[in-house]
């Protein structure tokens, strides 16, 4: 239960960021509906392609009608969530936090490696937010030296290292949930980097 509650937090809150891009560009109700479904679900589909696995919106299509909720949500209140300090930063890394643990356990569910499954945790996470950037014609958050891909893998990691150790997997997603959320946040309130090529080449 507490995955699939985590699965469809993921699909909202990336429509959400979704929905948010296309508000900004002014763009129709049917392109932000494409931008939050596209968004909502792109990670998990490819993470679904990887594993050979059925596609879980086209399984259980209220994947579809939570972004179609999101989306009316966000036409009719983007200029109430712009309000907010750095919403679309703060949605992505609620975003990240979920899907990160759900990619892994999903990969696990299946049999993967551990490996693999901290691989699918991270694809889960940030492809949609990159897809999201490259039809919105924006520079994504993953080319930035801000912690991004490094929140995922640390999410995924976490559940990873918690369920091998036999952590209940309640407390598992929750803790991992928690540490790609701290990661992502410290990023955007405090700048968190990790040392890039640039810094080690020239030390």
């Amino acid at each position: 239960m507490l995955l699939q509650l985590l699965d469809y937090l993921g699909v909202a809150v990336f429509a959400v960021t979704g929905g948010i891009v296309a508000s900004r560009k002014q763009l129709d109700f049917i392109a932000l509906l494409f931008f939050a479904t596209v968004t909502g679900i792109g990670g998990g589909t490819l993470r679904d392609l990887l594993l050979g696995v059925p596609v879980f919106w086209v399984e259980n299509e209220a994947y579809v009608l939570v972004c179609l909720f999101v989306s009316i949500v966000v036409w009719f209140f983007a200029h109430l969530i712009e309000r907010l300090s750095k919403p679309l930063r703060w949605a992505d890394a609620i975003g990240i936090s979920a899907y990160s643990v759900m990619g892994a356990a999903k990969a696990m569910s299946v049999g993967d490696t551990v490996l693999v499954a901290v691989l699918m945790g991270v694809v889960t996470a940030t492809f949609g937010g990159i897809i999201r950037d490259t039809i919105a014609g924006e520079a994504s958050s993953i080319v930035k030296p801000e912690i991004y891909v490094s929140a995922a893998f640390g999410g995924a990691g976490s559940f990873v290292l918690l369920a091998a150790m036999g952590t209940p997997q309640i407390v598992a997603a929750c803790l991992a949930a928690a540490v790609a959320l701290i990661l992502r946040g410290g990023a955007i309130l405090r700048g968190w980097t990790l040392p890039g090529y640039g810094t080690r080449r020239d030390g």
